[in-house]
C-alpha cells in the first residue's frame, strides 16, 4: 500500500478479484443450502430421518450453517467490502487480510458443515452404546472448525475498522 492509502493497480485488481470470490461463494452455497433444503422438505424418508431420528437436527443444524455463513454472510461480506471503502474514500487497510479471511471462513465453514451432517448421520444411524461420544468428538470437531469462522469474522471486522479509522481527516 502507498502512503496515500492508494492500492497499486495490480492490488486493486486483486482486491476486486476477491470481493467476487466473496460473491461467487455466495451463489455456491445458496445454491447448495437451497437443494439440501428442498431434499429436507420433499424427500419423505429424509424429512422423517432428520425430524425424528435421535441427532437429526444436527442434519438441520448443517442446513442452516450453509445457508447462514455461506449464503448470507459471503453476501454481506462482499457487500461492505465494496460499500466500506467507497464510502470511507480509504482503500482497504489490507488486501492480505482480506485474503486470510476468505480461505479462513470457508475452510471453517465447510469443516462445521461437514461435521454436523457427519454427527447427523453417525447419531442417526448408529445403534450402537458408543453414539453419543461418537457424535460428541464429531461436535467438538464443529465447534474447533466454528473457531476459524469466528476468528475470520474478527479478521474482517477489524480490517473494516482499520479502513474507516481517521476518514474525516482524508482531504
Amino acid at each position: 500500500m502507498t502512503k496515500s492509502n492508494e492500492l497499486s493497480a495490480s492490488d486493486n485488481k486483486e482486491f476486486t478479484r476477491y470481493i467476487l470470490l466473496f460473491v461467487y461463494a455466495c451463489i455456491i452455497y445458496s445454491i447448495i443450502g437451497f437443494s439440501w433444503g428442498a431434499v429436507m422438505g420433499g424427500v419423505p424418508a429424509f424429512r422423517h430421518f432428520v425430524d425424528y431420528s435421535a441427532h437429526g437436527r444436527l442434519i438441520t443444524l448443517a442446513h442452516g450453517h450453509i445457508n447462514l455463513l455461506g449464503w448470507v454472510e459471503m453476501a454481506i461480506f462482499a457487500a461492505l467490502y465494496y460499500v466500506v471503502p467507497t464510502v470511507s474514500r480509504r482503500s482497504i487497510y489490507s488486501l492480505r487480510l482480506v485474503k486470510v479471511h476468505f480461505w479462513m471462513h470457508n475452510f471453517g465453514l465447510i469443516g462445521m458443515v461437514v461435521f454436523f451432517l457427519s454427527a447427523g448421520l453417525v447419531g442417526g444411524l448408529s445403534t450402537g452404546p458408543d453414539t453419543e461420544k461418537l457424535v460428541s468428538h464429531l461436535l467438538a470437531f464443529v465447534g474447533i472448525f466454528g473457531t476459524l469462522v469466528l476468528s475470520a469474522n474478527i479478521v474482517w471486522g477489524y480490517n473494516l475498522y482499520k479502513t474507516t479509522v481517521g476518514w474525516q481527516k482524508q482531504a
